[in-house]
């Protein structure tokens, strides 16, 4: 069975202001998972302290302790949603022993009990095996409503692997979500690297139709181009779903993920990219994973972490 951790406000610390200017003053912690279901400008916000995907997919263990680092910092940042969007803190949902599968499906019914409350999900990871949680839980409410869910995944790797010894991990969330929804599954992934995928996964991609722009065409000044894209996919679908695995930008932005990479990203064309989803007025819901504490440098990539959901936020708000 899953275990659900209530949120302390101890988690959700800053600077002091006489003003409610931080997003420490805004945050409202909630226990038992008893959703809001007063307005409509409202954010919940779940813990995925699971690190279960990453041992499986032989990744380095510590992503565990960044849903607690990404509150800390985020709630010393300045808030610019104004005073009508409510947040909300709903704690953690972690496993017992190794049970994933077991905090997966609870997962997958709390976004869907969120999104029904009329919530803007973020989920703070925990390793990217959160994706076929979320996910399910979304195409799941989405289809109910007769729409078509887009998920675009900013990473170095599809996670399209197969199944170890019969069970999902941190590479596998896409590979699973695309056997369980054949017809509903609609995937663009962002800044894949040839050097992080086997020819075997580039077929995977062919296979489902996935859409994906690798490496080199990822970058600032081909910008009209990923534009091109990206429009041609949000306008493919009624809703997304936008998941950022940490690993796919630079090591020089992010050296603490399990998997980090001199050959990622920038902020820079990210932020475009967050810019650009966010004004089609799709987005429903975002998760940011793979952060690791353990092998970060002065915070800097949980810093980018809680940079990606306050930026983001703010433009789907303001």
């Amino acid at each position: 069975m899953a275990i659900h951790r209530n949120p302390s406000a101890e988690n959700w610390n800053g600077r002091t202001s006489e003003l409610p200017d931080y997003w420490h003053q805004f945050v409202h912690c909630i226990s038992d998972l008893n959703f809001s279901q007063e307005g409509e400008k409202k954010i919940g916000i779940l813990g995925y302290p699971v690190e279960e995907g990453v041992r499986r997919n032989q990744g380095r263990p510590g992503t565990k302790e960044a849903p607690l680092l990404i509150r800390k910092l985020l709630g010393s940042t300045a808030f610019h949603l104004g005073e009508k969007v409510r947040v909300y803190d709903y704690g953690d949902i972690s496993i017992r022993e190794k049970d994933l599968e077991e905090a997966q499906l609870e997962v997958a019914e709390l976004l869907q009990k969120l999104i029904q409350s009329q919530h803007f999900p973020v989920v703070l990871g925990g390793g990217h095996d959160l994706a076929y949680a979320h996910g399910k839980g979304l195409i799941s409410q989405v289809k109910s409503k007769g729409e078509k869910l887009g998920i675009i995944n900013l990473d170095a790797h599809f996670d399209l692997r197969p199944l170890v010894n019969g069970k999902g991990h941190s590479g596998s969330p896409f590979f699973q979500l695309s056997k369980e929804f054949p017809t509903d599954f609609n995937y663009l992934a962002l800044g894949i690297q040839r050097a992080a995928n086997p020819i075997s996964l580039f077929q995977k991609a062919e296979d489902i139709k996935a859409k994906y722009l690798v490496m080199e065409q990822f970058r600032l000044h081909n910008w009209e181009y990923i534009e091109e894209q990206i429009i041609w996919f949000l306008d493919s679908v009624n809703k997304v779903y936008l998941t950022i695995d940490l690993d796919g930008f630079s090591s020089a932005f992010a050296p603490g993920v399990s998997a980090p990479s001199p050959m990622g990203f920038s902020p820079q064309i990210a932020f475009k990219v967050f810019d650009l989803i966010a004004k089609s007025k799709k987005l429903i819901s975002l998760d940011v994973v793979e952060l690791n504490p353990r092998f970060d440098q002065d915070q800097a990539t949980a810093r980018l972490a809680a940079r990606c959901v306050e930026y983001i936020l703010r433009k789907v708000f303001t």
